[in-house]
C-alpha cells in the first residue's frame, strides 16, 4: 500500500532534547496523535526510523494520545504514526543541535475497501479460505503455515488452481501432503484468495501495558536471509543463525554494530543432505543450514546445522568454528538446549531422535524415540535412504514422490513424528521434547535415557519451555492455544490465545518464561502481534508489531529483562522492510522515555 502523507504539524507540544549520554547521542521526539475528529488516539504505534533506514524505535501512545520516543539517531529521520483502520502518516524530521521539535499527527480513517483490506493482517485474509474437512484444514495449518505468513501481500496473490498447485509443489520443502490434500488445498486457496477486499472487523487491544513499552528493531541480512533463531549471549550481544546463507550474525546492542561470520565449508552440495529438494524460493544458498543455538558456561555457542547434520561450536572471542559430524542418517538437527552440567541436547526432527553431546568427551549419544505406528516407523527407517537417492537428482523432490503420503495417501500426522522443541526440567534435569506432528510430548531420563511420551490435548506442540517450578509450557501451533503440563501429576491445563476476530486463528511457534516475572512470552505469527501470559491471573496481554509480516521464533531475555527474537519470515523480502531483523521488546522502555522527558 502506498504511504499516504496526511496532516502533520510541528509545534510546541513536545520537546526534542538533544545531547550526549556518555558517548551516545540522545534525541527525544514527543507530541500527540489524534483522529481527524479531534479525539486522542490511544495505542497508536509511533515509529522513528534512522536516516539509513536500518533501525527502528517504536512506542505506543498513551490514553491522551501523547507519546515520547527517545532515540540515539541523528540527521534526517522518518517518523511514522500507525493505527489499524487508519492511514499511516509519515514525515521526515531533522535532528540537529539546539533545534527542539515536536511532531503531532492527525490520523484519518481508511475509506477505500481495497486499501483497508491491504492493511489487514494475514489472519484476516485467511478467513476467506474455507475448510469443510477438518483433516484438510489440519494439513494446511501444519504444512503451509510453518515457515511464513500465508495471507500477507506476497502470498495472497490471486492464482488459478494450476498456479496454486505449482506453488504448493514448490513449497513442499518439508510439507507432507497427500495428492488429495494438495489438490484440496489448491482448490480452497483458489476460491478464498480471489483478490476481493476482506471486510473484517478486528479488535485492537489497547491495554494499559502498551503505553509503557518500547520495541527496538535492527534490520539485518538481505531479501533471502532466513535468520531462524536469535539468542542473547553472555556478553549481551544478539547472535542470529542465518539458515539461508550459512552465516552467524552478531549484533552489539550498545554500539548497534552488526557483524557477519560465515560458517566453514563442507564437502556437500548446496542444500546439504537435502539437495534433492527444490528449496523454497531459492532462499537456501548454503550447505549447513544453521538453525538453533545455545551457549555453554565456557562461552562457546553451539549451533545445530540442519542441512549438513552437524553440530558446530562458535567462539565469540576468537570467531573460530569447530564442526562435529552427527552422522548423515541423523537428519535435520533442530532445537538445542544446554543442561546444568553443560551437556548439550537437541532434536533431530526428520529422523525422530534426541541427541546428547558431551563437549568434554566430544561423544554423541543418539536416542531413538518411539515410532508411534507402522507408517511413522517406515518413515523413520527409510527416509535417510530416500534422501540419499533423491540427492542424485538435485531439485527434483524425488524423495517426496517415494513417500507413503504420495504413494499410499497416508496423512502427514500418521507418517511423521517431527520432534521439534526441547527443554531441560530445572527441578530434576529431565529432558522434554514436543512432537509437532504426532501431538505428543516426551521425557528422556538424563541417566538411563528411558523415554516416556504423553498425548497432548491440543494439536501441534512445537517449542516448549519450563518455568522455575518445573511446569512445562507448550505452544499449541495447530490449535491456536497454550498448554501447561505438570510432570508430577501428568495433568494438562489449556488456554486459547486471543484472536483479532472470532473466525481467525493464531499459530504460536515458540515461547519462553521470563526469569524474573514468570510470565510466558509467546510468538504467534499470523496477526503481527506477540503475547504475554500471566499464570497468576490467567490473562493475556498483546503487543502489536510495528512491522507488517512479523514472524518471530524463540524468545530470549537480556539481563535488563527485555525479550528478544528474530523476525524471519520465509522469504524475508515479504516482510514490510524487505529483510529480516533482530527485535527486542522493552516493557518499561516507553515509561523511561516519558520520565526522562518529564512526562507522566
Amino acid at each position: 500500500m502506498p504511504i499516504q502523507h496526511l496532516p502533520f504539524r510541528l509545534g510546541a507540544l513536545g520537546v526534542m532534547a538533544l545531547g550526549f549520554q556518555g558517548t551516545s547521542w540522545s534525541a527525544t521526539i514527543s507530541g500527540t496523535v489524534t483522529a481527524s475528529d479531534g479525539r486522542p488516539v490511544s495505542g497508536a504505534l509511533l515509529t522513528v526510523f534512522n536516516e539509513q533506514r536500518s533501525r527502528k524505535e517504536t512506542v505506543y501512545t498513551a490514553p491522551d494520545g501523547s507519546y515520547v520516543n527517545t532515540v540515539d539517531f541523528s540527521g534526517t529521520v522518518t517518523v511514522r504514526a500507525r493505527l489499524p483502520y487508519f492511514e499511516d502518516v509519515t514525515r521526515d524530521v531533522l535532528l540537529a543541535d539546539d533545534k527542539p521539535a515536536s511532531a503531532d499527527f492527525v490520523l484519518s480513517k481508511i475509506t477505500d475497501p481495497q486499501t483497508l483490506s491491504d492493511t489487514l493482517t494475514a489472519s484476516a485474509h485467511l478467513t476467506r479460505v474455507q475448510w469443510k474437512d477438518p483433516v484438510m484444514r489440519d494439513a494446511f495449518v501444519n504444512n503451509c503455515n510453518s515457515c511464513h505468513q500465508l495471507g500477507n501481500a506476497t502470498t495472497r496473490i490471486q492464482r488459478d488452481e494450476a498456479g496454486w498447485t505449482a506453488t504448493i509443489q514448490k513449497m513442499e520443502f518439508f510439507a507432507v501432503l497427500t495428492n488429495a490434500q494438495q489438490k484440496g488445498i489448491a482448490k480452497a486457496l483458489t476460491a478464498g484468495m480471489d483478490g476481493k477486499p476482506v471486510r473484517a472487523i478486528q479488535t485492537y487491544d489497547v491495554g494499559p501495558q502498551l503505553r509503557n513499552a518500547k520495541v527496538h528493531e535492527w534490520l539485518v541480512g538481505d531479501g533471502v536471509s532466513f535468520i531462524h533463531d536469535a539468542i542473547v549471549g553472555q556478553d549481551g550481544k544478539l547472535y542470529g543463525s542465518d539458515e539461508g546463507h550459512d552465516v552467524i550474525w552478531v549484533l552489539d546492542r550498545t554500539t548497534h554494530k552488526i557483524e557477519k561470520y560465515p560458517e566453514p565449508d563442507i564437502d556437500l552440495p548446496k542444500g546439504g543432505l537435502f539437495s534433492g529438494m527444490p528449496f523454497p524460493i531459492g532462499s537456501f544458498e548454503g550447505k549447513h543450514g544453521p538453525h538453533s543455538m545455545a551457549q555453554t558456561s565456557d562461552g562457546l555457542i553451539w549451533i545445530t546445522n540442519a542441512l549438513s547434520s552437524t553440530l558446530m561450536s562458535f567462539n565469540p572471542k576468537t570467531k573460530a568454528f569447530k564442526t562435529y559430524e552427527v552422522g548423515r542418517t541423523h537428519l535435520y538437527p533442530h532445537t538445542i538446549r544446554v543442561d546444568k552440567k553443560d551437556v548439550i541436547w537437541f532434536t533431530c526432527m526428520v529422523s525422530n531422535e534426541v541427541v546428547r553431546f558431551d563437549p568434554r568427551t566430544e561423544k554423541f549419544t543418539v536416542i531413538g524415540l518411539p515410532h508411534n505406528g507402522f507408517w511413522r516407523a517406515m518413515a523413520d527407517i527409510f527416509t535417510p535412504y530416500a534422501l540419499k537417492i533423491a540427492a542424485w537428482f538435485p531439485g527434483h523432490n524425488l524423495h517426496n514422490e517415494l513417500g507413503a503420503h504420495k504413494r499410499f495417501g497416508v496423512d502427514h500426522k500418521q507418517i511423521m513424528n517431527a520432534p521439534y522443541g526441547i527443554d531441560i526440567n530445572p527441578v530434576d534435569g529431565s529432558v522434554w521434547y514436543g512432537k509437532v506432528y504426532a501431538d505428543k510430548i516426551g521425557r528422556v531420563d538424563p541417566v538411563t535415557l528411558e523415554v516416556v511420551e504423553y498425548d497432548t490435548p491440543l494439536k501441534g506442540p512445537r517449542r516448549p519451555r519450563f518455568d522455575r517450578n518445573g511446569i512445562l509450557w507448550i505452544p499449541a501451533f495447530g490449535d491456536s492455544g497454550l498448554m501447561a503440563f505438570n510432570p508430577k501429576t501428568a495433568a494438562f491445563q489449556t488456554y486459547k490465545l486471543p484472536v483479532l476476530a472470532p473466525n481467525e486463528y493464531e499459530v504460536p511457534y515458540a515461547l519462553n518464561v521470563h526469569p524474573k516475572t514468570g510470565n510466558i512470552w509467546i510468538t504467534s505469527n499470523m496477526s503481527d502481534r506477540s503475547f504475554i501470559f500471566d499464570p497468576k491471573s490467567n490473562s493475556f496481554s498483546t503487543y502489536p508489531s510495528p512491522t507488517r509480516v512479523t514472524w518471530m521464533r524463540d524468545w530470549e531475555f537480556t539481563k535488563d529483562g527485555q525479550g528478544c527474537s528474530s523476525n524471519s519470515n520465509l522469504p524475508a523480502y515479504a516482510i514490510e522492510d524487505g529483510v529480516d531483523s533482530f527485535v527486542c521488546i522493552d516493557l518499561d522502555g516507553g515509561a523511561r522515555d516519558r520520565q526522562q522527558a518529564g512526562r507522566k
